[in-house]
């Protein structure tokens, strides 16, 4: 038998919008505008969380799946497929380091149910399926894990997010097949029959943030709390989701402390302490980062820094770039430009230095949002304050192997982890 230390289990992770994704295109797919608006939406939702202390959910081995990238809505960018149930039947989630609940649609749609690509889950035509009771443990877990729970015989979940999307219906336990050898019994989820929202043709979403009723938890025994993805560099490329470490590790990770952030403790905390430029510092006071917490999060898609940090770091990529053709902002970011006549562009490099001396040089996809060729932008975008939740987003995470060892509390990179 394997042990936690030594095997690993791997799905493949695609962008949503991308050629690799196999969702039904939507007839008015969503335009860069939008995608920033409802990033918007779910910045200003954590945002209030981390002033806020109720939450919106209410009532060792190791397994590898391939990531896909997915520009959708505010709760997450980036898929997965996993089989639940019995017999197995695919589902597409998005997956997000902020969400505690796993949950998908499920039939009958008591309420609405959105339409989604895969077939909608029906638990009576699996043999797998349990309704979790009012009086277990399982039930007062979704409570004091940032869910409290309705009950009437059969425990009821109900979560809402930052942009007025949600999902209820019943908390059970199932089947979790994410790879043929790797199968998760008594798996606790949320079977949504009431659900609605920007969630595209996604089934549900997959939770893997810091929480007693998330996958990463849910899993500890077997995989002991340490999962890692590799965002890919665009939507024409796919990465992975990887549950557990082995021997093949990268032995190039450089980690930093994973923190608890005040009264949001679902988020991977970290602690940034500064920025480069072209190697050269950018001149930021010492005070405007350890003013604010910030957290690492998968499912939002520009970085947000503190004002002051950011408006020396636009003035310095500006200087920079100040022999190329400016172009209009696009919605929150304010620094585009038109490549559309360059034959070559050559953009400065961008570090950012974590706690513990771990030192960040970004991909070039992670350092500019590409809407077109003529409407290219500095991916990074002001806080209203200084002393608000700085959030690094998933743009600047591309091609990285971000390592999540939530049992030591630390978080890795690793470069080129993938395409």
């Amino acid at each position: 038998m394997l042990s936690a230390s030594n095997r690993k289990s791997t799905l493949e992770v695609i962008h949503k919008h991308g050629p690799c994704s196999q969702l039904v295109q939507d007839q008015n797919p969503l335009n860069h505008t939008k995608i920033l608006l409802q990033d918007e939406s779910r910045v200003k939702w954590i945002q209030s969380k981390s002033f806020n202390s109720s939450d919106s959910l209410k009532s060792l081995a190791v397994a590898s799946l391939p990531a896909k990238s997915g520009i959708t809505i505010g709760t997450g960018n980036y898929l997965v497929n996993v089989g639940l149930g019995t017999p197995k039947k695919n589902l597409t989630l998005i997956f997000d380091t902020g969400s505690p609940l796993t949950w998908t649609q499920c039939q009958p749609c008591v309420g609405s149910c959105y339409n989604q690509s895969d077939p909608i889950f029906n638990p009576s035509q699996s043999s797998s399926y349990s309704n979790v009771s009012c009086a277990s443990t399982a039930c007062s877990q979704l409570s004091s894990g940032h869910g409290g729970s309705r009950c009437n015989g059969t425990c009821q979940y109900s979560i809402r997010y930052g942009d007025n999307s949600s999902s209820t219906g019943f908390f059970a336990t199932e089947k979790l097949t994410i790879s043929p050898t790797e199968v998760i019994d008594n798996f606790k989820f949320g079977c949504g029959e009431n659900n609605q929202g920007l969630f595209g043709t996604a089934a549900g979403l997959i939770g893997l943030s810091d929480n007693n009723i998330s996958i990463v938890e849910q899993t500890a025994a077997t995989y002991g709390k340490y999962f890692s993805y590799c965002l890919p560099s665009s939507t024409s490329f796919t990465g992975h989701l990887a549950f557990g470490k082995d021997s093949t590790a990268p032995s190039s990770v450089s980690f930093t402390p994973l923190s608890t952030v005040p009264q949001s403790s679902q988020f991977y905390g970290i602690s940034i302490v500064g920025i480069r430029v072209e190697g050269k510092p950018l001149s930021i006071p010492s005070t405007v980062f350890s003013n604010g917490s910030a957290i690492i999060d998968s499912g939002t898609v520009i970085t947000r820094l503190p004002p002051t940090a950011y408006s020396a770091l636009r003035t310095t990529v500006r200087k920079a770039m100040a022999n190329y053709t400016t172009a209009p902002a696009v919605s929150l970011l304010d620094t585009c430009y038109d490549f559309s006549k360059e034959s070559t562009v050559v953009i400065p490099s961008i570090t950012f230095s974590f706690a513990e001396g771990v030192n960040i040089d970004l991909d070039p996809t992670g350092i500019f949002y590409v809407e077109d060729a003529s409407h290219v932008c500095l991916a990074f975008a002001a806080n209203g304050a200084d002393s608000d939740l700085v959030i690094y987003g998933n743009t600047q995470q591309r091609t990285f192997e971000v390592v999540y060892d939530v049992a030591g509390r630390k978080l890795g990179f690793s470069p080129n982890g993938c395409s």
